[in-house]
């Protein structure tokens, strides 16, 4: 099974300086928007996104169908295909994507510490 990109979605309390604090660690700005109060921050193949005000807990997220550079991928398993696998091994989703749909879809499971895991398709 590939998840695609991985990511961590940081709950930031000032999104100025978490800002300043990965670019320091050599990050730049990939894709976001300050006014809004979110930035996904890269370096090299590492993604962080910084989100002030959007979500409380830190979310470990992957995006099916895509690279670390947001690129489309040719081949890849899609959302759906992931949820059922995890449901056959009766692993609790919190949210579930429409399996009667297709594209863009997402879920979100808990790992067995409470770290909130997000499977996010964006194609």
């Amino acid at each position: 099974m590939t998840l695609g990109a991985f990511s961590i979605s940081l709950a930031v309390k000032d999104i100025n300086a978490s800002k300043t604090f990965y670019e320091t660690l050599g990050f730049t700005v990939f894709a976001g928007q300050l006014e809004n109060n979110y930035l996904i921050m890269k370096n090299g193949n590492s993604l962080v996104g910084l989100f002030q005000g959007m979500f409380e807990n830190n979310i470990l997220t992957f995006n099916p169908g895509w690279d670390e550079n947001a690129n489309n991928l040719d081949t890849f398993d899609d959302v759906r295909t992931i949820q059922q696998h995890l449901k056959s091994k009766d692993i609790k989703l919190e949210t579930e994507a429409d399996e009667a749909t297709s594209g863009p879809a997402s879920f979100v499971v808990l790992d067995p510490d409470g770290n909130i895991v997000m499977i996010d398709q964006h194609v």
